[in-house]
């Protein structure tokens, strides 16, 4: 397995290194996850999602906002500095239980790395996620092509959540986001404390060796190398 530090990546940026991961690991390479952050964004999923976009997103906004319609599964959501998005790309042919136990395993990687900061998160049925109360701390919505997995999670870290308040989070009327600084007691956990901690809540939940986290340039190198 390999873990990548890909910093704050655009979105489609992010996606053509996910497909390029995606082939090294139909090429019987090791699992790959990726773990960045991206500029503001906002991604409509397979379930589409327009309706809950607000047509002066940008005004409402006061500066860009790039939109993209993504290949994963799911409604609408948003991405943004201080929020930690993950990237597995795993090959399901190699695991037990299909996409349901991915999706259970992906979610425990979430309430595990929570809760090392004080954090009570569990899910919440028929709502993909992982929920503090009625609050949404961490987002799911994936892809699987020929039993590989794309796309993953997004979890908040950082206090500023507004730009959930421009749109319809998942398209659910009265879900409110909320994030590890703002349910944690003592200090605010820093970004690269919580890449850390998903990286050995991951290892230990999909009973893998834990890797060294490695720069975006590692990650670049090795893809290069196998394309």
């Amino acid at each position: 397995m390999y873990a990548f530090d890909l910093g704050c990546t655009g979105y489609r940026r992010a996606f053509e290194i996910q497909q390029l991961a995606q082939a090294f690991v139909l090429r019987g390479g090791g699992d790959i996850l990726l773990l960045l952050e991206h500029p503001p964004t906002v991604t409509l999923g397979k379930n589409s999602g327009q309706e809950n976009l607000p047509p002066n997103l940008a005004a409402m906004w006061g500066t860009p906002v790039d939109v993209v319609h993504s290949t994963r599964g799911g409604n609408i959501t948003c991405h943004f500095p201080g929020q930690l998005v993950a990237y597995p790309i795993v090959n399901l042919k190699k695991r037990t239980g299909g996409v349901r136990a991915y999706v259970n395993d992906v979610e425990e990687t979430a309430i595990r790395t929570v809760q090392h900061f004080g954090i009570e998160a569990a899910r919440k049925a028929g709502f993909p996620g992982v929920w503090v109360g009625n609050s949404k701390i961490a987002s799911l919505g994936i892809a699987v092509q020929r039993h590989v997995t794309l796309h993953g999670l997004a979890m908040n870290v950082n206090r500023d959540l507004s730009l959930f308040n421009i749109i319809t989070p998942c398209g659910l009327d009265g879900v409110t986001a909320t994030s590890v600084q703002r349910e944690q007691t003592g200090p605010p956990a820093c970004m690269a404390e919580v890449k850390s901690r998903f990286l050995e809540a991951f290892c230990q939940v999909f009973e893998q060796a834990q890797p060294p986290l490695q720069t975006a340039e590692d990650c670049e190198a090795l893809l290069a190398v196998q394309a």
